[in-house]
């Protein structure tokens, strides 16, 4: 399992890659790092037209039920895999 170091270092590592992932890359790297820090989806899904933050919630939502240390396994590897 991937160390909270690991984690902080992978989300450093988020913020530098050459290229700008799609947004289906972003918003599985969002959902992943919202398990990984704050566990399942605790907050109301956005109504209305907020759809940037309705994206958002569901692709935390996308990984309830997942441990905290997995999720952040799962962001230190995927985070890896595109900045190779």
């Amino acid at each position: 399992m991937a160390t909270q170091e690991e984690f902080e270092s992978a989300v450093a590592k988020s913020k530098t890659l050459t290229e700008r992932p799609s947004n289906d890359v972003l918003l599985k790297l969002y959902g992943l790092y919202k398990q990984a820090s704050e566990g399942d989806v605790n907050t109301e899904r956005p109504g209305g037209f907020d759809f940037k933050n309705i994206a958002k919630w569901d692709a935390w939502k996308n990984q309830q039920g997942k441990s905290q240390e997995q999720a952040r396994e799962e962001y230190v590897q995927y985070v890896n895999e595109l900045a190779s």
